[in-house]
């Protein structure tokens, strides 16, 4: 039996030992994924953002226990920090999680960042496929402590939720730019500290700035995760906004973007590997070396003519077919 067929039976060795070969790039883990693909698009994600130190893993830990109690099935990605020593995870998420490590309904994934940066990991969408093949009914991934810009959270997840608190300091500068316009949902955690009450009137009166016309606007709530005060009425809000991509048809729209987007980034990731090799080998490379050196000609034109050099584009019996690189 394959790995993928033992992945549709919830066998969670296969699906560790899958995920663990997919986050190392191994060929064998990309040819078990392309047996899965037609299984996946029934998990709902969620995706948890916001700076370092604002709760994520103990609100994923909450959310945790409020779905479970619901008979859901969960699935976590925790994208922590590399260590500078093995590059392996930290799992600081995980140890924060560890009540729920027992639960055969929970599978809780830690991955390294490895310097990926937007705040998840390179092999996170494709974990992501093989969670949603085990069957799990909600996906939630918790990014690594995210600053301005780094947003990718939010073309994986149904609902991005934006976790902040109060005493970073300029708490506008803490939540502006890329990150606010990516919140779903905005959560002002440990809302017993002195700030709390400020930090969320900011946050309401930024969004009272934007013009919604229609889109869904987010809402803000006040929670203390450590205690899980609050945690009821954020999993209610996240229920509302998956009920406003329900009625307003976006659920298709966003399958149909997730889709593009995940074959635009094997494509150029494929034909960057594929170009390399090719012309790595071309026995020209000191010729090229010795012009530029030389300056008999720049890298700009250097680099444009290997390329169209490299990428043709052949008419075979009426059809188009790239040459192989």
């Amino acid at each position: 039996m394959s790995l993928a067929e033992k992945v549709l039976q919830n066998d969670i060795r296969a699906a560790a030992r899958l995920m663990r070969l997919l986050d190392d790039e191994v060929e064998e883990g990309r040819e078990e994924l392309k047996k899965l693909y037609q299984y996946t698009g029934k998990s709902y994600i969620i995706g948890i953002t916001g700076p370092p130190g604002a709760g994520k893993s103990t609100l994923v830990d909450q959310l945790i226990a409020a779905f479970r109690k619901e008979g859901k099935k969960i699935g976590v990605i925790a994208v922590d920090p590399s260590s500078p020593f093995t590059g392996g995870a930290i799992l600081g998420d995980r140890i924060r999680m560890q009540r729920h490590s027992s639960d055969p309904e929970v599978f809780i994934r830690s991955l390294a960042s490895r310097g990926h940066l937007g705040g998840l990991t390179a092999s996170t969408e494709e974990i992501c496929l093989v969670m949603d093949a085990m069957g799990k009914d909600i996906i939630i991934l918790e990014t690594v402590g995210v600053g301005q810009d780094e947003v990718e959270v939010v073309d994986l997840a149904h609902t991005s939720i934006l976790v902040t608190v109060p005493g970073l300091g300029d708490d506008v500068q803490a939540i502006k730019a890329g990150v606010m316009e990516i919140g779903n949902i905005f959560v002002v955690n440990k809302a017993d500290r002195e700030g709390a009450d400020r930090a969320f009137r900011e946050i309401v009166a930024m969004l009272d700035m934007i013009s919604w016309d229609g889109r869904f606007r987010p809402p803000v709530i006040k929670v203390q995760a450590h205690i899980g005060l609050g945690i009821d009425e954020l999993v209610e809000k996240i229920y509302n906004h998956k009920k406003f991509l329900e009625d307003h048809g976006l659920f298709h729209k966003f399958f149909s973007k997730r889709a593009k987007s995940m074959f635009e980034k094997v494509l150029m990731s494929e034909l960057g590997k594929r170009l390399k090799k090719r012309i790595l080998a071309d026995i020209r490379w000191a010729d090229w070396e010795r012009y530029l050196e030389t300056r008999m000609i720049d890298p700009y034109t250097l680099a444009f003519n290997v390329l169209d050099e490299m990428i043709t584009i052949n008419y075979k019996g009426g059809t188009n077919e790239f040459s192989r690189l």
